[in-house]
């Protein structure tokens, strides 16, 4: 059997797996990629080699995932949040198309640092608790905010333009300069899409609430509607520290700035924090234990899930699937399509996110389109432009991308069920920025 044959049949098992819901992410990321490893014809022994590349490569992300995961937990506890919630609530008025803008406007400005961990840091543990108490929908929030930070992701410092630059061999500024007016048009078309999905959401909530200010007005309930995370309600209160309130804030901004400077390594910065959040809010130990036991189950949890994800890539990557993946892909293309290759592969851009790798989908396959539509008198800009306007908006929609895992991680949140609200708006969106960029010039046909 081919590599790539086995290695489309290992993506599409897990995601297909993922969809369903019926098993762990965890077991989804592992059994499949080790059996079709084995198929392929990989010795165990070598099996041991995958894993411990992969395990090397998202490592600091799973340790960034565990103390973040802690630190902001610590944050929620001592009620560092609560103000702002109030506020937001009172500013909006219930209004849950505001609170949609305020989202996307939130996470544009935070991916600047052109960073998806960060930018799911600082706007899910602050914007979550808004949506569960004006009972919007958990999803939303992630729809927006992803969408928001993968038009962002468009900046030169980003991870995307940097690998087609280095493909290309030019300078990463002048790649980037032509998309700056589609990515206004797309944070544009995000602000129109948070304000329609906001006129959605809201028609939702009144029609199982009777009023945006009833919904506002209940309690959440012990078991959340859409996560199923249950709320320590009772606890809460003897866990806040209002007169530490100046101080934990200056604590977050703190790491979140050191986070934003890169510095020092992100899993560092939330170490640290937690070290000093723990003391100082809670003096006994006993007191400092309970809070790390209370977090310590999701940010484990998802830190495996970002370990088994680095045995799923390890392998696909060690195997040389993912190349074979993406050198087969075009080769099994009629002829007389070959013309318009740039532009339906940037029209399946977003659903390759799905099977490939942002390495292997900028690295693997858009240099054998690159050359193929060269061939046909095909602008080599003009392929990099549709590649990465098709692709680039389902960043954080992909099982692929561990800073999904920890957005999901942040709110308690199923991959399948982000599949399945966000991955059509998503699409619509790199659909649009395509015909508005071949519409502007930038993409030749």
């Amino acid at each position: 059997m081919s590599l790539s044959l086995v290695g489309f049949l290992i993506i599409l098992v897990i995601v297909a797996l993922l969809i369903s819901g019926r098993v762990t992410p965890i077991v989804a990321m592992v059994l499949p990629p080790i059996v079709g490893a084995m198929i392929a014809g990989f010795a165990f022994s070598e099996i041991g080699d995958f894993f411990n590349d992969g395990v090397k490569s998202v490592i600091s992300v799973a340790v960034m995932f565990i103390f973040a995961i802690i630190f902001f937990g610590i944050l929620q506890d001592v009620g560092l949040f609560e103000p702002m919630i109030n506020k937001m609530v009172v500013f909006s008025k219930g209004n849950v198309v505001v609170v949609s803008l305020v989202t996307v406007l939130v996470a544009m400005v935070a991916h600047l640092d052109g960073s998806g961990a960060s930018t799911f840091l600082i706007t899910i543990p602050a914007l979550l608790p808004v949506y569960k108490r004006l009972k919007m929908n958990p999803y939303l929030l992630l729809l927006l905010v992803g969408g928001a930070a993968s038009i962002m992701n468009m900046v030169p410092w980003a991870g995307p333009l940097g690998r087609v630059a280095s493909v290309l061999e030019m300078d990463v500024t002048e790649l980037w300069r032509p998309l700056i007016p589609v990515q206004i048009i797309g944070l544009v078309v995000m602000v129109i899409i948070a304000v329609l999905l906001g006129l959605r959401e809201q028609r939702r909530i009144t029609r199982q609430y009777g009023s945006l200010e009833a919904a506002a007005a209940l309690d959440i309930p012990a078991e959340d509607p859409f996560s199923g995370v249950a709320e320590a309600g009772e606890e809460s209160g003897s866990l806040a520290r209002p007169k530490l309130i100046w101080f934990n804030a200056v604590l977050a901004v703190a790491v979140i700035g050191l986070l934003v400077w890169g510095i020092i390594p992100a899993g560092l910065a939330f170490m640290i924090g937690v070290a000093i959040a723990l003391p100082v809010n809670y003096p006994s130990v006993n007191d400092q234990m309970d809070r790390i036991r209370a977090h310590a189950p999701s940010a484990l949890t998802m830190a495996s899930i970002i370990l088994a994800a680095g045995l799923f890539l390890g392998i696909l990557n060690g195997t040389g699937m993912l190349d074979a993946i993406a050198g087969d892909a075009v080769g099994v293309l009629p002829s007389a399509i070959a013309p318009y290759l740039h532009i339906i592969i940037g029209v399946l851009g977003l659903p390759f996110d799905l099977l490939l790798s942002t390495d292997a989908y900028y690295f693997g396959l858009f240099p054998v389109v690159e050359q193929i539509a060269s061939g046909f008198g095909i602008d080599s800009l003009s392929t990099a432009y549709s590649m990465i306007v098709g692709n680039i908006v389902g960043t954080f929609v992909s099982p692929l991308a561990p800073g999904v895992w920890l957005a999901l991680g942040l709110s308690g949140l199923e991959m399948g069920k982000h599949l399945r609200y966000s991955f059509f708006w998503m699409w619509g969106i790199a659909l649009i920025l395509l015909f508005v960029s071949v519409l502007i010039g930038v993409i030749a046909i």
